[in-house]
C-alpha cells in the first residue's frame, strides 16, 4: 500500500491519496473565487488480537498500549472512544503521522518479510471545507478510511516464526 514514496512511479495507494487530497485543495484554492477554508485531520488505529489501539498516541517505553473501546452513538454510527485526531496541513505532516503510527504497529518476521504486520490497521483522513454562499456558511465533510489487513500468519507462504505462530494460537482461545 505504501510502495516507494520517494519515486513517483513506484508510490503506493496511500502516498498517492495524500498527494491527491492536498493537490485538489491547492487546485481549488487557485481556481476558486470564493474563500474556502479547509480542515484536514487524520487518525491511525490498530486492531490486534481483537483489541483496538491508537497508533498516534505517544507510548512510554516498556508500558503496554492502552486499549480503546468501540462505541455506537445515538445515530447508530460507530466510533472509537478517545482516538487521537491530528490536524495536518501538508503531505509531509500526514506522512509524518503515518510513519509515527507505523513504528507503533505490532510486527514479526516471516520468510517473505522481515517486518510483517501482525495487525489490521485503519488510517483515517477527515476533510472538511467551509465556504460562504448567499450569506450562509456551507460546510461539507468527508472521511477516507485506508485499511491495511494483516496477512494470515497461518498462510503457508509466510513460513511464520514462533512469534507469529503465537499470535495465531492466541486467537484460538
Amino acid at each position: 500500500m505504501m510502495g516507494d514514496p520517494s519515486t513517483a512511479s513506484e508510490r503506493g495507494i496511500i502516498p498517492n491519496c495524500f498527494a491527491h487530497i492536498f493537490g485538489a485543495i491547492e487546485e481549488n484554492r487557485q481556481e476558486s473565487d470564493k474563500e474556502t477554508k479547509y480542515l484536514v485531520q487524520c487518525s491511525y488505529l490498530e486492531i490486534y488480537k481483537e483489541d483496538v489501539f491508537d497508533l498516534l498516541t505517544e507510548r512510554k517505553r516498556g508500558a503496554p498500549a492502552q486499549k480503546l473501546d468501540v462505541r455506537e452513538d445515538a445515530n447508530r454510527n460507530f466510533y472509537v472512544k478517545d482516538l487521537k485526531w491530528v490536524m495536518v496541513n501538508s503531505i509531509e505532516e500526514m506522512e509524518k503521522a503515518m510513519n509515527f503510527g507505523n513504528n507503533n504497529r505490532k510486527t514479526a518476521a516471516t520468510k517473505m518479510n522481515a517486518r510483517s504486520s501482525r495487525s489490521h490497521s485503519i488510517f483515517q483522513v477527515y476533510l472538511e471545507t467551509a465556504t460562504t454562499q448567499d450569506g450562509q456558511q456551507v460546510i461539507k465533510a468527508g472521511k477516507l478510511n485506508l485499511v491495511d489487513l494483516a496477512v494470515s500468519s497461518s498462510s503457508p507462504a509466510t513460513t511464520r516464526t514462533s512469534s507469529a505462530l503465537f499470535d495465531t494460537l492466541a486467537r484460538c482461545d
